[in-house]
């Protein structure tokens, strides 16, 4: 018996990021949705609980205890109930690392969904949440791979405006961008982002719209990102320059941009070109939106 799930990329339309708290921690606001490109998560039978992980960016990641899979798998058997089949999960890496895409996250969040599934189906939503949350601030909106605000520590969700069709192209220099070097430039440079969180209607009715309300909005670590990688600064100026493009941002503390298109048409026709153009940068057509898991 296998059953297999994706771990959808994560995208930050906008990230509002407040400054430094005594706690040593910041607040944020942002508008989450899941691509339907991204790692998968596999849990086979076994002899005892493994992790493997294969895929093209998969090779030099641990497969030990430090793993946040790894370390899903065991918080979750921590809280089950009476004798637990054993198992194996496998994840395959097809997302870069550090790449702003809330790879580990989701991967954590669809190895619970499958343990849930296969090992402790009575174990509450609210108590995924729960462990999710334990394993870091993206974990519980990564968790079901739904739209959602997230604010607070990334913890306090609630249910995003209404989205149409959302077809976007996701850029990544091949180079990572570590959360906490991103953050530390962020706070060096006087962290004065506002968590202000903005007015938007029940629903977007198109992509346009959505693109001329994103465009009064910020990603507040994107600064910093470019200021330590440039190369992010390349993807996000070229997608800038590109007619397809209605809008193009930086998700997350970097290295991936994304940029909205009007339609298929149109993402396909920039991820073919971006291709041809820079084959050293790691392209993917998707739709945004969620859940697809």
């Amino acid at each position: 018996m296998t059953r297999t799930t994706l771990a959808p990329a994560k995208v930050n339309l906008f990230l509002h990021v407040g400054p430094l708290e005594s706690d040593g921690r910041h607040g944020l606001c942002s508008l989450m949705v899941f691509a339907d490109v991204g790692d998968r998560v596999a849990l086979t039978e076994a002899d005892a609980l493994a992790l493997e992980i294969d895929g093209p960016f998969g090779g030099g990641l641990s497969a030990g205890e430090d793993n946040l899979v790894f370390r899903a798998a065991r918080a979750i058997l921590a809280r089950a109930r009476g004798p637990q089949p054993p198992f194996r999960l496998s994840l395959t890496k097809t997302l870069p690392v550090a790449s702003g895409l809330g790879g580990g996250s989701s991967d954590a969040g669809a190895a619970l969904r499958l343990i849930r599934e296969v090992v402790t189906p009575r174990l509450s939503d609210a108590a995924l949440e729960t462990i999710a949350g334990e394993l870091g601030s993206d974990g519980p909106a990564c968790l079901f791979g739904r739209p959602v605000w997230a604010e607070g520590r990334g913890e306090r969700l609630s249910a995003a405006p209404g989205l149409p069709a959302l077809h976007a192209v996701l850029v990544n220099p091949r180079s990572g961008s570590s959360t906490a070097a991103v953050y530390g430039a962020f706070d060096a440079a006087g962290g004065r982002g506002r968590l202000d969180l903005p007015d938007a209607p029940a629903a977007f009715e198109s992509a346009e719209e959505l693109a001329g309300w994103l465009a009064g909005l910020r990603n507040d670590l994107a600064a910093p990102a470019i200021a330590l990688n440039p190369a992010i600064g390349d993807v996000l100026e070229t997608l800038e320059g590109e007619p397809e493009s209605l809008l193009a941002r930086v998700s997350g503390s970097g290295g991936t941009c994304f940029a909205l298109c009007a339609g298929d048409i149109e993402a396909e026709g920039l991820a073919e070109r971006l291709e041809r153009m820079r084959p050293d940068w790691w392209v993917r057509r998707c739709r945004l939106g969620g859940p697809w898991g």
